[in-house]
């Protein structure tokens, strides 16, 4: 008899622990094992390696149970380890956790199978993100897979004088004084018919209402501090 799918959930609430493990016996007869914290869940991936490995995760980013004891603290110290170790499991991030930067860091440099946000998960989004991990593809729900591609784009349109005048813009009332504050990599100064030019490129790009929300989504998109 073909063995059950084995897939181990990390998270800190257990009412979330319940959830997902509701939503999976929707959708599929699988072996559900749980775990609070991210220390444990490594030992478990390590202790079942030989015998039963688990092939797939299901792990929150943030853990409010961490202790000065702790090794891994949190879901993307959990990722890490593993791949680190090149165990063999796929790992899907099911998080609160929707800040473009991080999304964009932790699919960037952690590359998980999945991203899904728990508080639009349900049992078919989770069965549906299960299907694509176990054909080794990949699934982020809808919302990020938006941010990541607006992420994306804004990656490839945002140059030098891009970052200076968003950097720049909340030190100054007007925008005439950016001129000679703003300049070229050979440091010639940009004349303000550009800076202009290249803010209303700016508000567009980045759906912005005005320079203070252009400001506003810059730092949220993690193009400046």
């Amino acid at each position: 008899m073909e063995n059950k799918t084995k897939i181990l959930i990390v998270d800190d609430h257990q009412l979330v622990l319940q959830g997902i493990i509701c939503s999976l016996k929707e959708v599929g007869d699988f072996d559900v094992v749980t775990s609070n914290n991210c220390d444990d869940a490594f030992q478990l991936i390590k202790q079942h390696q030989k015998t039963h490995p688990f092939q797939l995760l299901f792990t929150d980013l943030s853990f409010d149970n961490t202790t000065d004891e702790t090794n891994l603290d949190g879901g993307e110290e959990l990722i890490k380890a593993i791949k680190n170790n090149e165990f063999d499991i796929k790992i899907a991030v099911i998080t609160g956790h929707t800040e473009t930067n991080r999304v964009y860091n932790v699919i960037s440099n952690l590359n998980p199978n999945a991203y899904l946000l728990k508080s639009k998960c349900d049992a078919t989004e989770i069965g549906f993100a299960v299907q694509k991990m176990l054909a080794n593809d990949y699934y982020y729900t809808h919302e990020i897979h938006q941010k990541i591609m607006r992420r994306n784009i804004v990656q490839i349109q945002m140059d030098d004088v891009a970052v200076q005048i968003l950097k720049e813009l909340p030190n100054y009332p007007k925008i005439s004084n950016l001129e000679g504050v703003i300049t070229k990599a050979d440091d010639t100064p940009i004349k303000l018919r550009s800076i202009e030019t290249k803010l209303c490129n700016l508000r567009a790009d980045l759906n912005a209402k005005n320079n203070t929300d252009l400001v506003l989504k810059a730092k949220e998109l993690g193009i400046i501090d």
